[in-house]
């Protein structure tokens, strides 16, 4: 149906527009103005108060916007990432243990049974804790390492090994440290039972080294088997440090040194001030009375005086072939760094022998290096030099630079 439309009486529409309430008449727009092109005055007649235009500040230069992260976010995501660094291994036990558990968990399936189903979450919660208890005792753990002052082939030193919990209130049990160098197997393990909260357990291993020159120590493995030892838990630690390892020194015998012959090439005793005696003679005025011999001045009116005797000592030089020879076969090779090291362990013996009897030592390399020490400065410096000596090649005979080697050494 289309609609009507509206009635299209006149007499209605006249009636229509009667009952609407006039409009209002709209104002004619104001002339214009001849101060300005456009004029502030407003309705009522009166004139506003100037606005001032203030001038625009000049525009900073953005700040970098700051970010999001907190400072100690990077910690947080460092510990994250070092809490994620575990390595986990089972045991026999926990080969058994787990077998045993899949087997009964096969079996809850397959039978529909309510008891396997039981027994399958006992084992699986033991599984559970297991992982949460080692990992409590494995968090927050401190590790130092002690080394010798110092350490010589053929005799065994001490290494400690220090563990301190920083745990507020929980201890740490049955904790094994694992001593790693660079290259080599880790031989070398403490344990520690039980660690206090807020509390340092000390343990050392016994250690016979086998080579001369530097050893490197990378860090600490710390692993755990608590409680039940269903699984060995681990992380590891970096701590590096570094032993120097002397050369091996053996029993050498020097010959005799003659009578008056401790002033080596340079020729018989002088005077001198040392606290050995050089002769006695009687006393002249006016010396002094401190070097009076009280032995000889006993007899009333006779006094004797005691000359001292010149400090000097006889100084012993060593010399090492650093420098491989050119040989064919890979024996021969061998063969030279055999009598390389038998050559250092001669030098070293023979240069503490010296030493002991008041030598002066001096080791002089082919290679323009050269070190020396005595008893005042002792026998440290030219074992250091002989630990660290490398067998070199024929063709680094032209590079220099040697004596720096050496005294970087010393």
């Amino acid at each position: 149906m289309t609609p009507k439309s509206p009635p299209q009486d006149t007499e209605v529409a006249a009636r229509f527009a009667d009952t609407q309430p006039p409009k209002a008449p709209v104002p004619p727009p104001p002339p214009p103005s001849d101060a300005g092109p456009q004029s502030l005055r407003g309705v009522s007649g009166q004139v506003p108060h100037a606005v001032e235009k203030r001038p625009k500040k000049p525009l900073r230069a953005s700040a970098p916007k700051r970010s999001r992260r907190r400072p100690n976010d990077a910690a947080k995501t460092k510990r994250r990432r070092k809490f994620w660094q575990r390595k986990l291994r089972f045991t026999r036990e926990g080969r058994y243990f787990l077998g045993i558990t899949m087997g009964v968990g096969f079996a809850a399936i397959n039978t529909g049974n309510n008891l396997l189903y039981l027994l399958l979450g006992l084992m699986l919660s033991l599984i559970i804790v297991s992982g949460v208890m080692s990992e409590i005792s494995l968090r927050h753990l401190a590790v130092k390492r002690r080394l010798p002052a110092r350490a010589q082939v053929g005799r065994s030193h001490l290494v400690e090994i220090e563990v301190f919990n920083e745990k507020e209130h929980v201890p740490s049990y049955a904790i094994e440290v694992e001593d790693q160098r660079a290259e080599q197997p880790a031989d070398k393990r403490c344990f520690f039972l039980k660690i206090s909260p807020r509390s340092a357990q000390v343990a050392a291993y016994r250690r016979l080294p086998s080579q001369r020159g530097k050893e490197s120590h990378v860090g600490f493995r710390i692993a755990t088997r608590f409680p039940f030892g269903l699984f060995e838990k681990s992380r590891e630690v970096d701590c590096d440090d570094d032993l120097i390892i002397y050369p091996k020194v053996e029993t050498v015998r020097l010959p005799n040194q003659g009578r008056g012959e401790r002033s080596g090439d340079t020729g018989p005793l002088g005077r001198g001030h040392s606290e050995e005696t050089f002769a006695l003679r009687p006393m002249r005025d006016g010396e002094d009375p401190r070097d009076l011999y009280w032995r000889k001045s006993t007899v009333p009116g006779q006094f004797v005086m005691r000359e001292r005797a010149e400090q000097m000592h006889r100084e012993v030089q060593l010399k090492l072939d650093v420098y491989r020879k050119e040989v064919d076969s890979e024996e021969e090779r061998e063969a030279q760094d055999e009598a390389f090291e038998l050559r250092i362990i001669d030098l070293a013996s023979r240069a503490v022998a010296h030493i002991k009897r008041g030598d002066r030592v001096l080791i002089k390399t082919n290679a323009d290096e050269r070190i020396s020490a005595g008893r005042s400065r002792g026998i440290d410096p030219l074992l250091r030099f002989l630990a660290l000596v490398e067998l070199r090649e024929a063709s680094e005979s032209a590079i220099p630079g040697g004596k720096n080697d050496a005294e970087a050494a010393a």
